[in-house]
């Protein structure tokens, strides 16, 4: 009698078909109600966001397109291996053997419950991201639903194969990500911190302007931008570290410990670019500055890379790790199980048709409903800038008009409003504060953290501090704000001079004033949420000298504020 294995070709057709089928219903959701946060990129297609990203140099993400093709190769390979593993564990099967029950019942819905669980919570979750404005939040969403998708096609061994690919495509995210959290900001200054010190130990005379190192004679001037802070080498050697420590490794504790391995060599890798620029740039002037960073950018490279790979081999030499058995136990995969059609993959499929039309639908209204926020301050006539700030304050100081920029309007939502003076005191025109308010549209996008503006004009933030301003003749009622002391270094006829200033700063909405940029990200963010509320925030930002101190820098400010602050900021947000 011939033995031969049992067919399960119909039941991974008719699940790769179901697939298919929920495939093609999440497609029209990110396709066509991807993304709703058109202040940048003006498309509905959550494919074509991320996509932009990759085509774009201001995005810093050009690395996608790799990602996304090491993606695709591991996906192959762990198929392909647990393939051939389970080939060679094929046992004949006599054909006279009571055949498998058919399948059906709780058992075979049981076996749809992952692949179901993750497509439900992959649209969940991108209708929160579309609620919420954010996009990135509704990539996660695209790469769980794909998951599901596999799961369901292709069974137990397609999610196992999938799983690590799939979280790896998180590389691929905008690097801006992490300047809205502040932590790309933070690594270009504490590279600065460190070169300036460096060079100072080295006797070499460095000015710092903002992210600027400046030689006092003006013989090279040098910006430590996006690409020399780290952020970018981080992400891509974080996700490197990670894929070389995804195939060296089976235990995912050393996986970790050889991605944690790359955030001290990637500072070490900068802070030695930063350096090596500067020296060349003194023995050789600019020319020879300009030479060290080209060749630097790969010596980044080299010291990362070679420290993740010493790394693996200290791992390895010191912490060998335990083989596992070739003929370890495998748990059967269920599309193994099926030899039969079912509708269990079908029912699975059609469920997401439904929740998908329905989730379409909803979107739809939630983009064509107006926006359900208020206002925090008060309105021009026009209904999109915030009221005109007064001339005058008294007979002590006039307000001249503060254009805004081309750059500003070209970059920000169109419907973003702006007012802005600029405060000089009648007695001593050197006593000036700048006021601005920007007030936000529907996007979410026309505010974003004070810091890199300031960094970016050239001010050096040396530190921060909580305050709260009293409302007019209200000693007793306060309102938070944020306090940056900022100064810029000038090199003058007399040597080095540094010039202080006090920048605060505070975000005022419909219900409350949050004094962070975070607390106003986290409450807008949960008001879209859970409220479908687009409150327009108006930020609010002032700034004036330092130098007589910062007793009389905020003396000033509170001066100016008294006038003003009746004239747009209600003592009460929302009342």
């Amino acid at each position: 009698m011939e033995l031969k294995p049992a067919s399960r070709q119909p039941a991974l057709r008719s699940r790769w078909v179901a697939a298919a089928v929920a495939a093609a219903a999440g497609f029209a959701v990110f396709q066509f109600f991807g993304n709703a946060s058109r202040g940048y990129i003006e498309t509905s297609s959550l494919f074509y966001w991320w996509g932009f990203q990759w085509m774009n140099a201001a995005s810093e993400t050009q690395h996608g397109w790799m990602i996304l093709a090491l993606s695709g190769w591991l996906l192959w390979r762990n198929v392909a291996g647990s393939a051939n593993a389970a080939a060679a564990k094929v046992k004949p099967v006599d054909a006279r053997a009571r055949p498998s029950a058919p399948p059906g019942g709780s058992a075979e819905f049981r076996a749809m419950m992952p692949a179901a669980t993750a497509l439900i919570a992959g649209l969940a979750l991108h209708g929160l991201g579309f609620a919420a404005q954010q996009a990135r939040i509704s990539v996660v969403a695209l790469l769980i639903f794909t998951w599901g998708l596999l799961r369901l096609g292709g069974g137990r061994r397609w999610g196992r194969a999938a799983v690590f690919p799939l979280t790896f495509l998180v590389f691929a995210l905008p690097l801006s990500v992490l300047d809205a959290l502040g932590f790309g900001l933070w690594l270009r200054l504490r590279v600065v911190d460190a070169s300036m010190v460096i060079a100072q130990l080295a006797n070499i005379e460095v000015l710092r302007s903002g992210t600027q190192l400046v030689a006092p004679e003006g013989a090279y001037n040098y910006d430590v931008a996006d690409a020399c802070s780290g952020v970018r080498s981080l992400t891509a050697m974080a996700a490197l570290s990670l894929l070389v420590g995804y195939l060296n490794f089976q235990s995912w504790t050393r996986r970790a410990l050889v991605l944690l391995a790359c955030f001290p060599l990637v500072y070490l890798g900068n802070v030695v670019r930063i350096i090596s620029i500067i020296f060349a740039a003194e023995a050789g002037g600019p020319a020879w500055g300009d030479r060290a960073h080209e060749v630097m950018g790969y010596g980044v490279f080299v010291i990362v890379f070679g420290g993740v790979l010493a790394g693996i081999s200290a791992l390895r030499r010191w912490l060998p790790e335990t083989e596992i058995p070739a003929g370890d136990v495998r748990r059967p995969d269920d599309s193994e199980r099926d030899t039969q059609r079912s509708a269990a993959p079908f029912a699975v499929a059609g469920l997401i048709v439904l929740l998908a039309a329905g989730q379409m639908g909803f979107l739809r209204e939630l983009t064509r409903s107006p926006a359900g926020g208020e206002v925090g301050v008060v309105l021009a006539p026009d209904g999109v800038n915030p009221v005109d700030l007064p001339g005058f304050i008294g007979t002590e100081w006039i307000g001249r008009r503060a254009e805004v920029t081309a750059v500003e309007r070209a970059i920000l939502p169109p419907d973003t409003g702006y007012s802005r003076k600029t405060y000089v005191a009648f007695r001593d025109p050197r006593e000036q504060v700048f006021l601005s308010i920007v007030l936000s549209g529907r996007d979410r996008t026309s505010i974003h953290r004070p810091e890199l503006c300031l960094v970016g004009q050239g001010w050096t933030i040396g530190g921060q501090m909580d305050h709260r301003f009293a409302y007019p003749g209200e000693d007793d009622r306060t309102f938070p704000a944020t306090i940056l002391r900022v100064q810029r270094e000038i090199r003058g006829p007399r040597g080095k001079t540094i010039v202080p200033q006090l920048t605060a700063y505070w975000f005022v909405g419909a219900e409350v004033v949050a004094g962070s940029h975070g607390g106003m990200f986290f409450r807008d963010a949960w008001q879209r949420l859970t409220q479908a509320r687009a409150d327009r925030w108006a930020y609010v930002l002032m700034q004036t000298d330092a130098v007589d101190g910062e007793a009389a820098a905020l003396a000033r400010m509170k001066t100016v504020l008294e006038a003003t602050l009746p004239t747009f900021q209600r003592p009460e947000p929302g009342r």
